[in-house]
């Protein structure tokens, strides 16, 4: 009888211990549907419904921190202490959060205030890409000031990320601080990272090879990805274009266990519809059918210590070509066509170490596999990185310090002649950095980083980084450095693989190495009628030696590389304006006017496919009454040199000054759905447009009607009346008109 009374006491106590938590997230008065509710102690989250409303039943007594958040919008958090409450009301007002005071980790490998960091970085959230939707981060890029997403091939229109008019190979991209985007992935990988599995992206302008190593001389994209404590139970998102361009983007979380979050993303995009509004026999756009499947996971430790482990599958069919290419002419020479068939996996880790000191261990793993065919040219090649990292954050007085070992390991065999037998390289490192607070408004960054491959050997980069901020609103920025790349060739050149134009490799390629400097000013505004705005301008110089440029003038027929004998610049000044009204009106506009120039055996010239200036908007409404946002974006370039094949070809030798708009419209009324729906490319604007043609002999693809001289040039027939051969590396802009586009999205909590 004793022990039935005490445990009906310890019954009861139990009972009355559990809480249920509730209230209302708002902002400005207005209910945010979808906000995240996550208690981290607990792994128990939830998510507000259409009207703001959130609830957490069965809470147990004790302390904890409660996290409020929403995308766009400051993260609040809440320190509670429950003791015998049944019930508890908090309710939360959400302030945007202008990117202003986000927590950045790309400009010095560690969590710190984007207005507080000595390396400007620039943050664009997932609300961002929303603006203009698109299936892939590539394509994304489109609308954020300085950087150029560039087509580099008019049949399998693959392409690289131009940050400050910098070729795409001297541009990091990572995936969770993690360098996967490189070698032969830059070509064919970055149209298969889609825009769902994107918490934000982080760039930085200007070298990060003190921290990153190679690839990061001209800047540095850095994907960050959605993390299980905010995303919802499940979403998707699907949208298709009246060129039956058809995209799906499907994820969700669940639990494996207590201490096991997972969050699962899968997108699949197809266009299968041969289009020829250029008239010239081949695809403008290529055809593709890929799939990519992201799963992450994160372990909840006791310590509360970071532990998490992701992985992606990739796999994607592409072809362009002529229009009555099918795979049984895979290979030929009937008719021309570009396959690639790329198959992709990656895997990324990171782990906090169980001891007192603030330690990361990190980890990534790629391998890809492509079969290409270009014409009757076949390119098989295999590429494996391995890529491990220790980082040591210590603070210690007035310096904050941070320690980092990293090692890199490539493996690269392909079918071609400059590979006889597999390529494998080793690159151990080691770097440090000392951010140093001098006074209350000055601080400077110290870092360095000691590379040394087994190839080149050993390769130093040091850096350092002034910071003044006068004020709460006013911050300074002075950043300078060097940067180095070791170049794969094959790799990252994609106009060396199609076979319209003979390699020519003159001399053992060395790494190149540039010297940086960058000043940036931001400026945020608070006007009492509510107006909110912030100004940031940065201005640059880039001096590169050794630099590895493909030179296409010299001989048509021909791509010669060699270390640059002169040098490179680039220079010029960038800037970014927001304003944000209080009844919904949102606006950004960025500009860039660069000037690039290179010196090669005495002669000053200007690199192709570098424009001399852009500009880029987007501005959103928000008309509440009737629950519908409206979203125009565009960008505009200015004219850039463009690959002719001789003094007689046609075609111009500078781009027009070109433009790309676009406008959405997007429904919010419905019950966890959003109906969006517009017009891309508002100006019907292609590259064919005041040119003959874009292609090159695009009637004898296998140049099969060309009379050349003793050189191997080309010389003018009848049949070929300007000296001409095939080739369609004429690309600077998508070759793609106006088109509607409707999409539906739906979250559930």
């Amino acid at each position: 009888m004793k022990n039935i009374f005490l445990l009906t006491i310890l019954l009861s106590t139990f009972c009355f211990s559990q809480t249920t938590i509730k209230g209302v997230i708002t902002s400005k008065e207005e209910p945010l549907a979808f906000a995240s509710v996550y208690i981290p102690k607990l792994n128990i989250g939830s998510n507000t419904d259409e009207n703001g409303n959130y609830i957490l039943k069965d809470i147990p007594q004790g302390e904890y921190i409660i996290h409020f958040s929403f995308i766009g919008f400051k993260t609040q958090k809440k320190n509670i202490i429950l003791y015998n409450e049944t019930q508890l009301t908090i309710n939360i007002n959400l302030d945007e959060s202008q990117n202003l005071n986000e927590v950045v980790v790309t400009g010095t490998l560690k969590a710190v205030s984007r207005l507080e960091t000595p390396v400007p970085v620039e943050v664009y959230t997932a609300t961002f890409l929303k603006k203009n939707p698109t299936p892939n981060i590539f394509e994304a890029l489109q609308n954020v000031n300085g950087v150029r997403p560039q087509l580099n091939c008019n049949i399998c229109n693959t392409g690289d990320i131009h940050i400050n008019g910098l070729e795409g190979p001297y541009t990091m991209v990572t995936i969770d601080g993690m360098p996967i985007v490189s070698g032969l992935s830059t070509v064919y990988g970055l149209s298969g990272i889609p825009n769902s599995l994107i918490d934000r992206i982080e760039i930085v302008k200007g070298p990060a090879s003190s921290l990153y190593g190679s690839e990061a001389v001209g800047g540095l994209i850095n994907i960050i990805t959605k993390s299980s404590e905010t995303a919802p139970l499940f979403y998707a998102d699907i949208f298709s274009t009246s060129w039956f361009e058809n995209n799906i983007d499907l994820g969700g979380k669940y639990n494996i266990g207590k201490s096991v979050q997972s969050l699962l993303g899968v997108n699949y995009f197809n266009y299968s519809n041969p289009i020829d509004n250029n008239h010239d026999n081949f695809t403008d756009v290529t055809l593709q059918d890929r799939i990519s499947v992201f799963n992450k996971f994160t372990f909840n430790r006791t310590s509360e210590k970071e532990f998490s482990l992701a992985s992606r599958f990739f796999y994607e069919d592409r072809w362009g070509g002529e229009m009555q290419w099918n795979k049984n002419y895979r290979g030929g020479s009937d008719i021309y066509g570009e396959s690639i068939y790329t198959k992709r996996y990656e895997l990324i880790g990171k782990y906090q170490l169980p001891i007192s000191e603030n330690v990361y261990a990190s980890f990534s793993y790629t391998n890809h596999n492509q079969n290409s065919v270009y014409g009757n040219i076949l390119f098989l090649a295999q590429q494996e990185i391995t890529y491990g990292q220790l980082t040591w954050d210590k603070k210690i007085k007035n310096h904050d310090l941070l320690f980092g070992a990293a090692f890199r390991y490539q493996y690269y065999n392909d079918n071609t002649t400059a590979t006889i037998e597999s390529e494998k390289s080793k690159i151990s490192s080691f770097f440090v950095q000392d951010e140093i607070k001098l006074a209350e408004k000055h601080s400077i960054l110290l870092g360095s980083r000691y590379d040394y491959n087994s190839i080149h050997g050993a390769i130093f980069t040091p850096r350092i980084a002034y910071k003044w901020k006068p004020s709460k609103s006013d911050i300074f920025r002075i950043n300078t450095g060097t940067g180095f790349r070791v170049v794969n060739l094959f790799t990252e050149e994609h106009a060396a693989l199609t076979g319209s134009r003979d390699v020519i490799i003159t001399e053992n390629l060395n790494p190149e190495k540039s010297y940086n400097i960058n000043l940036n000013y931001l400026k945020k505004f608070e006007f009492e009628n509510g107006i909110h705005s912030v100004i940031e301008f940065s201005s640059w110089y880039t001096h590169f030696k050794n630099q590895i440029i493909p030179d296409y003038d010299t001989n048509p027929n021909q791509i010669i590389y060699s270390n640059l004998n002169g040098y490179s610049k680039t220079y010029g000044l960038t800037g970014n304006i927001e304003l944000i009204f209080p009844f919904g009106l949102k606006t950004m506009v960025g500009f860039t006017a660069l000037e690039s120039k290179n010196k090669r055996n005495g002669i000053l010239s200007t690199p192709i496919l570098t424009e001399k200036f852009s500009t880029t908007w987007g501005i959103t409404y928000d008309i509440s009454k009737w629950n519908l946002s409206i979203d125009y974006t565009g960008n505009l370039y200015g004219p850039m040199r463009l690959p002719l094949l001789g003094d007689l070809d046609p075609r111009s030798e500078y781009s027009p000054v070109w433009s790309i708009q676009n406008i959405q419209f997007t429904y919010k009324k419905l019950k966890y759905f959003e109906l969006y729906g517009g017009i891309k490319n508002l100006l019907n604007w292609t590259p064919n447009k005041n040119n003959p043609f874009l292609i090159a002999r695009a009637n004898d693809p296998f140049d099969n009607d060309i009379v050349f001289d003793a050189n191997g040039n080309a010389v003018p027939t009848e049949n070929n009346p300007y000296a001409l051969t095939f080739d369609p590396s004429y690309v600077y802009a998508p070759n793609q008109g106006i088109r509607g586009f409707l999409g539906l999205r739906y979250i559930f909590n």
